[in-house]
């Protein structure tokens, strides 16, 4: 299991485009994803569930990643929230 705190970087924070992206960064990973924000934690794979954060561009929030390629979907979730 890898923990990492990252920055949302992306302009609009993540409203309905940006959090159907993530969706599909994290679902290409065998590996289970969660994001920890306010107290709450959320399956990154989960539409609703990442909906229901209204996260905004600057907040900081906790990737969680756990199974086999753990440190790849680490990397792309950050690469995807940095605006890279």
């Amino acid at each position: 299991m890898i923990q990492k705190s990252i920055r949302i970087k992306l302009e609009t924070g993540l409203e309905a485009r940006p959090v159907a992206m993530l969706v599909q960064v994290a679902s290409q990973f065998e590996s289970s994803v969660y994001i920890n924000a306010d107290d709450r934690k959320v399956n990154a794979k989960s539409i609703m569930g990442m909906m229901s954060l209204g996260l905004a561009s600057g907040e900081d929030i906790t990737v969680i990643t756990d199974g086999k390629d753990e440190e790849a979907a680490i990397e792309g979730i950050e690469k995807f929230l940095s605006g890279k």
